[in-house]
């Protein structure tokens, strides 16, 4: 005894909680040893056992704690609270609970502590029925009436779908603290009522209550999910006016407050006047530039957190994946892929579906496939996002295997957003029998009611087997009106057919829909220009002039080096100009001696057949094609990217290309992406 008293109790107790706080289980074992070593031969004290017991918990380490406390003959409420709560803390709900009947059994009496805790733990396992019987224990045993124990009661009943019961519970209370304000507010947000959030707030305000940074975050979080612009901004001086403006977590939530509802200037603005700024914080104003198609700035916002020292986290690497996926820059998602390997979180079930999301949307399908076979644990997300590749590639055959997959295995249930990817996938794979279907079984067989997006890919489906009447036929009887969609698949199947009264029809009703959108009106003019209809083409082309509607200028962009290299249609203005023309010349006399006939159906008839040949030449894409002949090494594949859909000469010239020079071309449009390989597409030339 006189070594302890030497070290000192309290100090000894001490070091136990710096251990809980550093989180460091060497140290508290350390400690541990030392107060065995100072003890010996006598008992472990009641108040020493307690912090141990609150370190292990609170570690993770339930096995010493739960020896600690059998050690103990005369545990005490402290011992089982810091036992359960570490439990609870832990995401081990199940064990907390368990713990409930040996502290009853023990004849010790559980406290205002001890209750929070447990209640907890039924809320995080979904257990109302533990939940109501805590509920009823705690009004028993007189507990309830502490408002952090009728706090809990009310999170939990918000967290195990008993909604009524919280609000009859809330209601109930004489004095509703701040906690109890805040469980209402954020769980009315989990459930997606934001409405019912920004109603607790104005009335915890009519209370006299003072709201805190959690009050405040949720409050945000509901103007947001809903784009309430101006009540945000109004809830933002109210912040400024009573000094909130330099929390952080509220500056966080003000960032994504603002960047949810488009006002990137805004949350800048408030991103750059905080003092202290954490992880989360770099992580929303990325997400901000990111989501309102800002991606170089997001990027660049990147680099200036590990400049800053920060370690990228699994939000943060999602969130760029994602901007990846919307760039097509596939050498920026395999550094990611590098930095989440580095940093230990590739394994995330986040990070992990964002991979496969951005490998399967740059176009690179084998690599998107590997990841998928390694993830440990996938969600829907991962699943949809697996299917979503392979119908981009127009893999029909694989679509439907990892779709049966995700059915057979039943670890997740298929969404609409799935059923989208695989019947898309039949339609670009030309598989008509299993796309209708699954059209047909779809509600029977996943309870999914066809929507919009569905009866386009149906369209799109007939439309590439030649049956435009029946797909007619098929949106007139639709109990919804026909989106942009489904009108824009009827129109495409016109165009590949030549049918030229149903595409009008199709065009006419999507220049209801959208009288500003130009690609319809290029499309109708492009159907009778296919068909040699040059007056009707050109009264096309004149309505778009006479109301304003610009045709976006077409262009290609490649990547070379970490450099983006950017083309238009008749460009002369890259510096390797002269190298691309000489080869565009060289591969065109390859190609007529192949066989090639330049497509000129869709150049203006006025210009000579020579003058037609010419301006095809000079397309973005083969500009960008030439470009990547000249620097991409034999054996690399060369992909491009397109703002608009690929013209047909250009299609069949690539396929040409792609045999001549034994190259692999992946051109990634507006639709879909066209792998051409030794004189073959993989979209079978129906785009």
């Amino acid at each position: 005894m006189a070594s302890l008293l030497a070290t000192g109790p309290q100090a000894l107790a001490g070091a136990v909680e710096l251990a809980v706080s550093s989180r460091s289980l060497l140290r508290g074992r350390s400690t541990h040893a030392q107060i065995i070593k100072s003890l010996y031969p006598l008992p472990l004290p009641s108040f020493l056992s307690n912090h141990l017991i609150n370190m292990y918990a609170k570690l993770d380490l339930p096995s010493p704690a739960f020896l600690l406390l059998s050690l103990d003959p005369y545990p005490s409420v402290v011992s089982f609270t810091a036992l359960i709560s570490g439990a609870a803390q832990n995401n081990r709900p199940l064990l907390a609970l368990n713990l409930f009947p040996l502290l009853l059994r023990s004849s010790v009496r559980p406290n205002d502590f001890t209750l929070p805790s447990l209640l907890k733990a039924a809320a995080r396992l979904g257990c109302p029925l533990a939940g109501l019987q805590l509920h009823t224990f705690s009004l028993k045993s007189g507990l309830l009436s502490d408002v952090f124990v009728t706090s809990a009661a009310v999170d939990m009943y918000h967290k195990t779908g008993l909604i009524s019961h919280a609000r009859h519970l809330f209601d109930e209370m004489p004095h509703k603290n701040i906690v109890a304000w805040n469980a209402v507010m954020t769980n009315a947000i989990l459930d997606g009522f934001p409405e019912a959030a920004m109603d607790a707030f104005i009335r915890l305000r009519l209370a006299a209550e003072n709201p805190n940074e959690v009050s405040f975050c949720a409050f945000l979080n509901a103007c947001a999910s809903v784009e309430y612009f101006r009540l945000g901004s109004q809830l933002h001086s109210f912040i400024i006016r009573i000094g909130f403006d330099t929390n952080v977590s509220v500056g966080n939530a003000l960032v994504d407050f603002y960047g949810k509802c488009s006002s990137v200037v805004e949350a800048r603005q408030v991103f750059d006047s905080l003092v202290i700024k954490n992880d989360v914080s770099w992580c929303s104003v990325i997400v901000v530039h990111a989501q309102n198609a800002e991606e170089e700035e997001a990027f660049r916002l990147y680099l200036a957190t590990r400049r800053e020292g920060f370690i990228p986290t699994d939000f943060m690497i999602s969130s760029l994946l994602t901007t990846c996926s919307g760039l097509s820059g596939l050498e920026l998602g395999r550094s990611l892929h590098a930095v989440a390997v580095r940093s230990c979180i590739d394994g995330n079930i986040f990070v992990g579906s964002a991979l496969v999301d951005m490998y399967g949307k740059c176009g690179s399908i084998e690599e998107a496939e590997q990841v998928f076979e390694l993830m440990p644990e996938r969600n829907f997300v991962t699943w949809n996002a697996m299917v979503g590749g392979y119908a981009a590639q127009g893999n029909a055959s694989m679509a439907l295997k990892v779709f049966d997959e995700m059915t057979r295995r039943d670890e997740v249930k298929p969404n609409y957003v799935t059923l989208v990817s695989v019947m898309s996938a039949c339609a670009r794979g030309g598989r008509l029998k299993e796309g209708m279907e699954l059209f047909e079984e779809m509600e029977k067989r996943c309870g999914i009611k066809p929507r919009n997006e569905h009866y386009a890919c149906v369209v799109d489906l007939l439309g590439r087997a030649g049956m435009e009447e029946k797909a007619y036929e098929i949106i007139k009887k639709m109990p919804m009106k026909p989106s942009v969609s489904v009108w824009g698949a009827l129109l495409n199947a016109c165009r590949i057919h030549g049918k030229e009264k149903l595409g009008r029809i199709a065009a006419e009703e999507l220049f209801e829909i959208d009288p500003f959108d130009s690609g319809n009106h290029v499309l109708l003019s492009n159907i009778f220009a296919s068909a040699g209809r040059w007056k009707e083409s050109i009264e096309v082309r004149k309505e778009m002039k006479d109301v304003g509607i610009k045709k976006e200028p077409g262009c290609s962009w490649i990547t070379w080096k970490n450099s983006v290299h950017v083309f238009q249609a008749k460009d002369t203005s890259h510096e390797r100009n002269a190298e691309i023309q000489a080869l565009l010349a060289e591969l065109l006399q390859r190609m007529v001696a192949a066989g090639y006939t330049p497509d000129t159906r869709f150049a203006l008839y006025e210009l000579e057949d020579e003058e037609k040949e010419s301006e095809l030449y000079q397309h973005s894409e083969k500009l960008a094609l030439a470009f990547g002949l000249i620097c991409i090494p034999h054996g690399i594949a060369i992909r491009i990217n397109k703002n608009l859909r690929v013209c047909g000469d250009c299609h069949q010239a690539i396929k040409f290309i792609s045999g001549i020079v034994g190259r692999e071309i992946i051109v990634r449009d507006n639709v879909r992406f066209h792998r051409f390989k030794d004189y073959q597409c993989s979209c079978g030339d129906y785009w």
